[in-house]
Order: C-alpha cells, then structure tokens, then sequence
C-alpha cells in the first residue's frame, strides 16, 4: 500500500476513533463497583480500547498529512494526545477485561480504583496509577489545545474541527463542576472533531505528497 493508501486509511481509523469516543461519552455508566459487571460496562469499554488503538492510527494520519503546515507546534500536539491515546488503551483494557473479574475476587481494589478517577484513593495503595490517570488528563487538555490550534492554523483538513477539537478539550476540567448525567458528555465534541478530520482526510481526493 502507497503512503496515500496508509493516510487515507488513517483517515477511517480516526472516524472510528471520534465515533467510539462521541458513543462512550453518551453511555458511560458511573465509576462505581455496581456498574463493573453490567453489559453497559464491558459495550462502553471496548468502545474506549477501540479508541485509543483506532485513534493512535488515526493521529498519524492526521499529523502526516499536515506535517509541514502545522510545524512543531502540530508535532508538539500529536505526541501528546498520542501519548494520551496510549494510556486510555492501557486503562481501558484493565477496566474491559480484568476489573469484572476483581470486581467478586477484590471488590476493595475494584472500589479504589473507582473513586481513583473523582477524588484521592487513601484506604488503599494503587501505586502510580493515581499519577498515570492524573498525567492523562493533562496529556489530553494539552494535546487536544495544541494539535486542535496547529490544524487550524494549517488551513490543511477543516478549520473548524481543529477548532472543535481545542475547544472540546480545553473544556474538560468543566466536567468536575457538572452532575454525572453531564460529565461525560462534555467529551462529545473532542469524538465529533477527530471523526470530523477523519472524514476529511478519507475523502480527500488528490495526491498526499
């Protein structure tokens, strides 16, 4: 497959990516010990594994296609919501596949690591993924601000998802001062902005150089 081939297919995985993301924030069910064995739990999870895989291929794309454009500050914005990518994978995959099973085995761990995403876990040691989960959220502001900017200054795919996608993530630290039902909805736009560039870097039709 020519680099053409791979950028516009990175174009799909990023459509995945936001579509996954838009899905998983409408249907989160809370971070508590009941919601770990339900149906919505494992359907919403997967949906996050996929993503951090489809949006890491997805990120590629979208960096390489306006690389020059978008300069270090594109570059800058691409390793850290890559980064971020990466750790969502990583925890989602404990939460899809390991959780349900801790969650009769060790209900305590399962608990701490629950209220590890809203508040400090002080009953239990869960080593350095307070830390991890902490990084991640700063990874995500800051590299959804930076690359969202980066495009939209590139002029390259849309304005205005690049646009969507800074403002959706700079937003994030709103969700603490909003009742559950709306927590997770405030991630929507950063799914509709990468679906969005996915869109446009798929349909493209003349040559990527």
């Amino acid at each position: 497959m020519t680099q053409v081939g791979l950028v516009r297919y990175a174009g799909l995985a990023a459509i995945l990516a936001g579509l996954s993301y838009v899905i998983v924030g409408l249907l989160h069910p809370p971070n508590a010990l009941a919601s770990v064995t339900t149906g919505t739990w494992a359907f919403v999870h997967v949906l996050a594994c996929t993503t951090g895989l489809a949006g890491l291929y997805g990120m590629v794309g979208l960096y390489v296609r306006q690389a020059e454009q978008s300069g270090w500050l594109g570059l800058i914005g691409f390793v850290l919501l890559s980064l971020w990518l990466a750790i969502v994978l990583c925890f989602s995959f404990v939460e899809t596949l390991i959780l349900p099973i801790l969650a009769s085995e060790a209900p305590e761990v399962v608990d701490a690591l629950m209220r590890m995403f809203t508040e400090p876990v002080t009953n239990i040691d869960l080593g350095a993924l307070p830390t991890l989960w902490n990084l991640s959220g700063i990874l995500y502001i800051l590299g959804g601000l930076i690359f969202g900017i980066a495009t939209f200054r590139a002029r390259v795919l849309p304005r205005w998802a690049g646009a969507l996608l800074a403002f959706g993530t700079a937003i994030a630290p709103l969700a603490a001062m909003l009742p559950f039902d709306y927590q997770t909805k405030i991630t929507i736009p950063v799914g509709i902005a990468l679906a969005w560039m996915g869109y446009a870097l798929w349909s493209e039709k003349r040559h990527i150089a």
